[in-house]
């Protein structure tokens, strides 16, 4: 990938931030393509798959902000960087520029690649992966994410729940990073197929889960893990760029 050139998989909003620890947060979402994971449950393959390559739009950091403020109307709103995993991506020109405008920048990733420009981030959401991903989790990687970070953003961790054994590994993360604060999300039953723009949605399923895992943590006191739901997707289903 060329140096300075972002690959795009969407840019959209203002919305609300649907998960995590800033749920409910009025954001534009600048969403890259390309990721070094594969879960099995993943919701947003458009911007993972290698097949969409072509769907990705090559831009510069002028461009994407150019498009941010547009959306935005100029005003400050949160810009939430998602992917796939956008620490794959050269992302400081754009957090650079944003930052001298007075908006303010949110980034999830699993932990997997640690960049410089964390410490430039305001919020950063690290979201290891469960058993039921698939997926094994690096924590010397991990560790070096916190380290690039410093005293930079604020940061949290992120945890989806599918079963039991995902619980448990969540006790595990809380163990390993008892000062960080921990947000449990159960997981999306009917993951949206990248091909279609089908927002349909098991949220019978969605809501069972989300009541169990409740349930899970108060029985076991865990009164310092958040509960929260996929909020963008109980009102949209699993539509895109919303």
């Amino acid at each position: 990938m060329t140096e300075g050139i972002l690959r795009v998989s969407e840019i959209f909003g203002p919305t609300i931030q649907g998960e995590g620890p800033l749920i409910g947060h009025p954001t534009v979402f600048v969403r890259l393509g390309g990721c070094d994971y594969r879960c099995s449950w993943c919701d947003t393959l458009h911007a993972v798959d290698p097949k969409f390559r072509a769907t990705w739009m090559p831009m510069d950091a002028a461009t994407v902000w150019a498009k941010v403020t547009r959306l935005s109307g100029g005003d400050p709103v949160m810009i939430s960087l998602s992917g796939g995993n956008p620490a794959i991506q050269p992302l400081g020109g754009v957090i650079a520029r944003g930052k001298a405008e007075g908006y303010r920048f949110a980034l999830e990733t699993q932990g997997s690649i640690d960049r410089a420009w964390f410490a430039d981030l305001d919020h950063l959401i690290l979201s290891p992966k469960p058993p039921s991903s698939g997926m094994v989790t690096d924590w010397g990687k991990l560790a070096d994410c916190l380290q690039a970070a410093g005293d930079g953003p604020q940061v949290s961790l992120k945890v989806v729940v599918m079963d039991e054994a995902d619980y448990t590994f969540a006790k595990g993360v809380a163990s390993r990073f008892p000062t960080l604060p921990l947000t449990l999300q159960p997981g999306n039953h009917t993951p949206p197929s990248p091909d279609t723009e089908d927002g349909a949605i098991d949220l019978d399923g969605i809501g069972e889960r989300l009541r169990w895992l409740a349930e899970r943590v108060t029985a076991d006191r865990w009164f310092s893990a958040r509960v929260l739901p996929q909020l963008h997707v109980m009102i949209w289903g699993n539509r895109r760029g919303v």
